[in-house]
């Protein structure tokens, strides 16, 4: 639950002696779990602006002025498994694949390496499965009895295009087949024109249609021209209900890039301090490597701190990473790399 607290006068109990003077009493006011949204201010949209060159250079830092290593970097990687939303989304996927991918899912790393490094009663999954709306059924089947959720990309993915009746039904036919969260794709043409009102229109519609599935906004970062418009299109999300907002879809020329990320976490800190209601990251598109997934990792709790390490709010949508994150994990059990062969994701 997020908490907003507020100073206010104590009530004291019969015989308690005060512990704290009224000025300093604390009262703690709930939030629901889920960012609700709020009317859309045009004003604050618009007035958004970016410093490009020093974006570049905050998102430079991050790869060089940090390091994890040993133990800590074998930790960072389990916890960067636990926030993976583990995903197929290729024109050749089949039921086999999915059914694959869900057993990696709940076993995501070799029982022996888990053994070695004193970490097999953690219960070690992937946070997601993510995959078409033609295989979240299966997928819900493959992973009943655990708490992995199915996410399921609808609204026309990856370009986002189709009519919005059309993607309307779609997210409400993934949330019917069992999907627990959805990856919605904004029409980037909106952002391009600046029609702000029409997106969060359309969000607040998406948003709508998920019920009580979770909404991932894709933005196609890569397509949007400028950070200026990353940062209006990020707020006018969550200000439309987005529980997570994501940088790509992963077909685009450009996906998660580091500069994108520091423009999206902190619009995601901007709002959090303005409402109080803490939304989500999702970066996706070209982590393939696990140094990059520590990358991202340093970022959030550089930017967010560490309450956005978690599953709750941080996913890495990513394919490959998991099988490098699993051959670093062995070289830090044996001192040698692994061919990928023996980490097969499907």
């Amino acid at each position: 639950m997020e908490t907003k607290r507020k100073y206010e006068h104590p009530t004291e109990t019969a015989g308690a002696v005060p512990a704290v003077s009224p000025e300093r009493a604390l009262r703690v006011f709930t939030h629901p779990d889920r960012n609700p949204g709020v009317p859309l201010d045009l004003d604050l949209i618009r007035a958004l602006r970016v410093n490009r060159s020093a974006v570049e250079r905050r998102a430079a830092t991050i790869p060089t002025r940090r390091t994890v290593k040993k133990e800590w970097q074998a930790a960072w990687l389990l916890r960067a498994i636990t926030c993976m939303d583990l995903t197929t989304l290729q024109g050749d996927d089949t039921p086999t694949n999915v059914l694959r991918l869900c057993a990696k899912a709940k076993h995501p790393v070799r029982p022996d390496i888990l053994e070695a490094l004193g970490a097999r009663e953690l219960g070690v999954t992937v946070g997601a499965v993510c995959v078409y709306h033609a295989f979240v059924s299966i997928a819900v089947e493959a992973l009943h009895g655990t708490k992995i959720p199915v996410a399921a990309v609808s609204t026309g993915f990856p370009a986002g295009l189709n009519p919005l009746p059309q993607r309307l039904e779609e997210i409400n036919a993934s949330v019917a087949a069992g999907a627990r969260e959805i990856d919605v794709v904004i029409t980037r043409a909106l952002a391009l024109a600046g029609a702000w009102e029409a997106l969060y229109d359309e969000v607040r519609a998406f948003r709508e249609a998920c019920g009580p599935a979770h909404m991932k906004v894709i933005l196609g970062t890569g397509d949007l021209a400028t950070l200026a418009n990353v940062a209006r299109a990020s707020q006018v999300a969550m200000m439309a209900g987005a529980d997570f907002i994501k940088t790509s879809t992963g077909k685009e020329l450009v996906n998660a890039t580091l500069s994108v990320g520091v423009v999206m976490a902190r619009q995601i800190r901007d709002y959090h301090e303005r409402t109080g209601y803490a939304v989500g990251f999702k970066p996706a598109g070209g982590i393939r490597k696990a140094k990059q997934a520590l990358d991202w990792l340093i970022l959030m709790k550089e930017e967010l701190g560490d309450r956005w390490l978690r599953s709750d709010l941080l996913r890495l949508g990513a394919s490959s990473l998991l099988t490098d994150i699993e051959r670093q994990l062995e070289h830090f059990v044996t001192g040698r790399y692994s061919s990928a062969h023996r980490h097969p994701m499907v």
